[in-house]
């Protein structure tokens, strides 16, 4: 891991940009003490994605964890897959068209994506945690869920999640699902556009988790209400301190 530039923001956190490899991400901390740390999860380049993550990186440091983020495969400034492309289209033109999307589409867009993506987050954390102002336990939050869905079950080091239902997961990985075992929240849009409502709801049943809770609200895929942030402080600080 190289830190590449940092800044201090109007609050008071330290951002420090990193690259790890070729892979770019971003660190939030505030204060030595080492602080239990938010992996946020995000479906595309952190560019594109900066405003949100960053508002969701403050809020967190203001409760008094340390966030981070990775780029992921794909996305942003990374090389381009053409296959993921040609699925990616192929998912458009089914919505734009009002037709139901093929299994096939969503296992040829999202599984080569979990492959990758998640050995490259868990060389993240092993970078990050080696810095003497991160400590675990460690927390999940957004992102492609089916990303967060392997992350919970392959990596011991997260200790709960906080998944957003607001992309497809493919069939396949709901027996992945049901080897989840540690504390879920999950967000779902109820009029979600490019989401599959009743398969959120059917992931969200074959989690194993003893403990899991559903907050669904009213709007589409951006509508999440501010107050969800403070739910998931309030749900992070229960299990990572």
């Amino acid at each position: 891991m190289h830190f590449t530039a940092e800044q201090r923001l109007d609050d008071g956190v330290l951002e420090r940009e990193f690259t790890l490899g070729e892979i770019p991400g971003i660190l939030w901390t505030s204060g030595s003490a080492p602080a239990p740390l938010i992996l946020l999860g995000h479906p595309g380049g952190l560019r594109r994605m900066y405003p949100r993550l960053v508002a969701r990186a403050r809020h967190g440091v203001a409760a008094g964890f340390a966030a981070a983020t990775i780029e992921l495969p794909g996305s942003g400034d990374r090389p381009r897959s053409a296959a993921a492309e040609e699925a990616r289209a192929d998912l458009r033109r089914a919505l734009a068209a009002g037709q139901p999307v093929d299994d096939e589409i969503v296992n040829r867009l999202v599984l080569p994506l979990v492959d990758q993506a998640v050995p490259e987050w868990r060389a993240a954390l092993d970078a990050l945690l080696a810095l003497p102002e991160i400590r675990g336990p460690i927390g999940y939050s957004g992102g492609v869920i089916a990303i967060g869905v392997r992350l919970a079950v392959v990596e011991p080091r997260i200790a709960a999640a906080l998944l957003f239902a607001g992309s497809y997961v493919p069939r396949a990985m709901f027996e992945e699902a049901r080897q989840v075992t540690i504390p879920l929240q999950v967000l779902l849009q109820w009029d979600d556009e490019g989401n599959d409502r009743q398969l959120a709801l059917d992931l969200f049943d074959a989690f194993g988790s003893r403990e899991k809770t559903l907050h669904a609200n009213m709007g589409g895929h951006t509508g999440v209400p501010e107050f969800e942030g403070d739910a998931g402080n309030r749900f992070f600080a229960r299990h990572l301190r």
